[in-house]
């Protein structure tokens, strides 16, 4: 009989420790996605500020060889990602191919005129320091004009803005929902032992004592949760990355590394901290309230 109820007793609670971690896996995968694209948000905001790029053009008085050095000179500054330089002839091959026609058959000579394509790290990408940038190139008399869309600069910065307020508030909220459901979770499971509890106090066991087994079961369960989460993420960008490479410019390595650090930090902790404030309500009540909650 003795076996009998020991083998029943390891049952119960093996499903309990497997139903808790299923549920505490589907929380991390939420809070693993919101972590995942608050940092993808960021990347993807950086990705689009430094494809934005202006225009120098420069006048047909300047020598190749100048350009180039002027060119050279940009790629030191600070603001500068990247820099193309298109000749005359170039910029004429491409509109040619662009416009279907070739605008120097018709007007006898070549109508464009050589620039430097600029493209700004991510933190220069805005109408202030843009315009700042112009009136510090505009310095050499060789350069006829900075042409760049100040109002997509805009929008995009503002889109941006929105989008990260947005996505800050989410991450908030939904962090404050899966505490919630976890603590659930570890409270359903420490209630069916509220009993057992009482009796561990009515035979001498100190609160520590009580406590350590609950502790160690619901943490090892919320490190399996983030486990499990973890390698479903992975697997997810994976394939995204597999399927669209250009992914790649926004789900980095150092982004999968901190998804998947945050969510077993979380795993831990919040199944820590939810199990010990459980139990330890238990530990406080008498014996008559035990059959009142």
């Amino acid at each position: 009989m003795g076996n009998k109820n020991k083998y029943k007793s390891g049952s119960i609670f093996d499903m309990q420790f497997i139903t808790s971690s299923i549920s505490t896996t589907l929380v991390l995968l939420l809070l693993g996605l919101v972590v995942f694209f608050v940092l993808t948000a960021h990347n993807l905001s950086v990705y689009v500020r430094e494809n934005i790029s202006f225009s120098i053009l420069i006048s047909d008085d300047m020598k190749e060889a100048d350009i180039l050095k002027l060119q050279k000179k940009l790629n030191g500054e600070s603001f500068v990602k990247e820099s193309e330089y298109i000749s005359k002839k170039q910029a004429l091959k491409e509109q040619t191919e662009a416009m279907g026609t070739d605008p120097k058959e018709f007007l006898g000579y070549n109508p464009f005129t050589a620039s430097i394509e600029i493209k700004l790290h991510s933190e220069y990408a805005n109408s202030d320091s843009i315009a700042k940038i112009e009136k510090k190139i505009k310095r050499n008399t060789n350069i006829q004009d900075v042409l760049y869309r100040k109002e997509l600069i805009d929008a995009v910065n503002d889109n941006i803005r929105n989008i990260s307020l947005v996505l800050l508030a989410l991450a908030v909220v939904l962090t404050f929902i899966s505490f919630a459901l976890i603590n659930n979770t570890i409270r359903l499971a420490i209630y069916s032992k509220r009993f057992l509890i009482h009796t561990m106090k009515l035979v001498g066991a100190s609160w520590g004592f009580i406590r350590g087994p609950f502790l160690r079961k619901n943490v090892w369960s919320g490190v399996l949760a983030a486990v499990v989460a973890d390698t479903v993420l992975m697997g997810t960008a994976y394939w995204a990355v597999t399927y669209e490479p250009e992914l790649l410019q926004v789900i980095t390595p150092e982004v999968m590394l901190i998804v998947c650090a945050s969510v077993l930090v979380f795993g831990i902790v919040i199944t820590w901290l939810c199990a010990y404030v459980s139990i330890n309500k238990y530990l406080r009540m008498r014996a008559n309230s035990l059959y009142y909650i």
